[in-house]
């Protein structure tokens, strides 16, 4: 008997995972997940966007328009940075990591990969690229040596829940 043939790419398992940490999230408008990975395809940390620990998020605000205090942006964590933030080991092996980020990381996240030692970004989505928050973390990322690419999925895991009898 041969091995199977069709199973899932490195890119296509991480970044699967990093979609269904996206599933996490409880923010009505954007959910976005991020699967960090070691040279040797091993995961070390996993992230999504949401409130901070402990923060009561039946209270928190998750407006996208208003008076800046009354919206989620100065509030939420994005799932890069808690990527980076839930990671326990020891720092230098974040140093050469790959990050699978369902879409592509702001300024603010950038600033945090770059510091983490993180050297590849590989997303799906860049639908704020005309945004001074993405360009910034596009230059940011060229200047200090991280690559970035885009990620066409062939195949997206299916999450089927089985009903036991």
């Amino acid at each position: 008997m041969n091995k199977r043939n069709n199973y899932l790419s490195w890119d296509e398992y991480f970044m699967n995972i990093a979609k269904l940490s996206a599933m996490r999230s409880k923010d009505p408008n954007t959910q976005v997940g991020a699967c960090i990975v070691d040279k040797n395809n091993r995961i070390l940390s996993i992230g999504y966007n949401g409130a901070p620990n402990n923060f009561n998020d039946d209270k928190f605000p998750w407006s996208r328009e208003g008076l800046p205090l009354k919206t989620k942006y100065l509030y939420v964590c994005h799932a890069e940075l808690n990527a980076i933030l839930n990671f326990y080991g020891e720092k230098t092996r974040l140093n050469d990591a790959k990050l699978y980020v369902t879409l592509f990381p702001c300024n603010e996240c950038a600033k945090a990969v770059i510091q983490s030692g993180i050297k590849e970004i590989i997303y799906e989505i860049d639908k704020y690229a005309d945004t001074d928050g993405v360009i910034a973390a596009k230059r940011m990322f060229e200047e200090c040596g991280v690559s970035y690419r885009k990620i066409k999925l062939e195949r997206e895991i299916a999450l089927q829940i089985k009903q036991q009898n």
